[in-house]
This record gives C-alpha cells, sequence and structure tokens, in this order.
C-alpha cells in the first residue's frame, strides 16, 4: 500500500443474483487499478468480498459464476428438504463454498481485511465477523431467514446481515478505511416492461421468490437511508432489470456481470473528474 494516500475499503451489497454484479464491478476497478485496502459486505455481497479477499480474482469468481448459471447446475445446490429451520438445508451450498472458502481458512490468512455483517436473532442486533472461520462467516451473512438455515459462531444464532444492514460500510471505517465505495445492487433498477413480478423462473418456488421481492422493497428504502445518512466517496450502482430477480436470475450471471463492469466505468469515468476522488483513488487518465 502506498502510504501517501488514503487507505480505501469496498461495501459490497447483498441482493442474491443480482450480487454477481460485484464481479463485474471488481474487474473494471482491476482494470484501473483501484486500490483496495480492506472489504465489507452482506448476504452475497458478503460471499464475493471474502472470495476477493481470499485471493479468487475476478475472473475466476465470473467463470464460476458463468458455469453455474446453467440451470442443471444451479439444481444441484438446491436441497428442498421439510421445513423446519430453513427451505433449503444449506449442506449443499456449504459443500460448494468450502471449495473457494476451505474450512480451515481463517480471517487472519486473508489476503486482505475482511468484515461481514450477520444479524444475532437472539438479541436483534447487527453483528461484525471478521475472526474465525471465513466459511461459517460467509454462510451466516447469506442465511436469509426462512430459505437458509441459521448459522451458530460463538453461541450466536446468525442469519443474513442484509435483514438489517445490506451496505456494511460502518465496517470498513472499524477496519481503518478513510475513504469508502460502495457497490448497492438494489437500489437503482430500470424496469423492463414485461417485468412480472409473480412470475419465476428459477429452481426456487414461486412464493419464495416473490416473499424475497417483498423484502427487497424494504431493503431499499432502507439502504437508501443510510447512505444518505452517511454518503460513501464513491458509489457504484449496476442497472440492473426488476426482472433480474433473488433466486431464479442466477441463470443470466453473464449478463448481470457485464451491467457490473458497465456501470463501474461510468463510475470512475466520473470520478477521474474529481480532483480529490481521482487523487485517493490513483486513477489513471485513461483505463
Amino acid at each position: 500500500m502506498d502510504m501517501n494516500r488514503p487507505r480505501v475499503g469496498l461495501a459490497l451489497s447483498g441482493g442474491g443474483a443480482r450480487g454477481l454484479a460485484h464481479i463485474g464491478v471488481l474487474k473494471t476497478f482491476e482494470r484501473w487499478g483501484v486500490p483496495i485496502d480492506c472489504l465489507a459486505g452482506a448476504s452475497m455481497g458478503g460471499i464475493l468480498a471474502a472470495a476477493y479477499a481470499a485471493g479468487h480474482s475476478p475472473e475466476v469468481l465470473e467463470a464460476v459464476a458463468v458455469r453455474m448459471s446453467r440451470l442443471r447446475r444451479l439444481v444441484r445446490l438446491v436441497d428442498l428438504r421439510r421445513p423446519r429451520r430453513g427451505l433449503l438445508s444449506g449442506d449443499k451450498l456449504r459443500a460448494f463454498l468450502a471449495q473457494y472458502l476451505p474450512p480451515e481458512l481463517t480471517f487472519r490468512d486473508l489476503r486482505r481485511p475482511l468484515a461481514l455483517k450477520a444479524v444475532d436473532l437472539g438479541t436483534g442486533l447487527e453483528v461484525a465477523l471478521s475472526d474465525g472461520s471465513v466459511l461459517d462467516a460467509a454462510l451466516a451473512t447469506s442465511a436469509f431467514p426462512g430459505v437458509l438455515p441459521p448459522v451458530v459462531i460463538d453461541g450466536r444464532c446468525l442469519v443474513d446481515g442484509g435483514v438489517l444492514d445490506n451496505l456494511p460500510t460502518d465496517l470498513l471505517r472499524a477496519l481503518g478505511a478513510e475513504r469508502i465505495i460502495a457497490v448497492d445492487v438494489s437500489s437503482d433498477s430500470c424496469p423492463e416492461d414485461d417485468w412480472n413480478p409473480l412470475q419465476s423462473s428459477g429452481p426456487m418456488p414461486d412464493f419464495v421468490e416473490m416473499a424475497l421481492n417483498a423484502v427487497g422493497v424494504m431493503v431499499v428504502a432502507q439502504t437508501r437511508a443510510r447512505l444518505r445518512a452517511d454518503p460513501p466517496d464513491l458509489i457504484v450502482r449496476p442497472r440492473l432489470p426488476h426482472d433480474i430477480s433473488t433466486f431464479s436470475s442466477f441463470t443470466r450471471a453473464a449478463e448481470i456481470i457485464r451491467r457490473g463492469e458497465e456501470a463501474a466505468e461510468l463510475a470512475l469515468s466520473h470520478a477521474s473528474m474529481s480532483p480529490e476522488l481521482e487523487s485517493v483513488l490513483a486513477l489513471p487518465l485513461a483505463a
């Protein structure tokens, strides 16, 4: 790290399949040479932040996402069962993530400092995860209530951090970040004329998709309020159609990633015209 510049942190929001746009953002950031000193995330953003902090390149993450976008591969991750703690058991997701976040990997082993946001069901409070097993933390931050079972860490029953804070920029400040970049995949959409909120085309039941769409409305309002109260230095908002939904749209990985790239290019182009941001992010004159 160049000690003459401020420490830069990157926060990635939750959003299910929409979160694949983070991969495109990371690709563009690397192409422009944007320095990322620490990361934070919630839900899908937390999983991808963990994978990136562990050293997996955006190109590797893209290859995995595109490969898994085939419906038959996605179905292999869906372990439907009689509802108890969640619609899915989560065992297949754990096995899949363990390929990239081995169970023995701890936060101390990461190439970049990382913090993930979860929620303690017992207290209703937000929890910052920044030590111990990275795999357990990634599963906890993405354990959407009713869909995936809670994850127990240090005696606490933890669920998806996006329930209370879908874009945890506060965690970056705790990691020492002096400049904050936030990527929000929930706030900025471009509606399609034929969008039907009752339609589902993926392996999850329609009622799950509808419930998540409803929760998404609340999350958008919550995230916007937090960003107004504590605005980041730079925000990237991929323009994602409304019909790119939380679960069903993993089959559209390539399109979602491309939209992330485009949004990052636009945001960095604007930032390069700001002397303060250009200096902080060490942006080149041309990418």
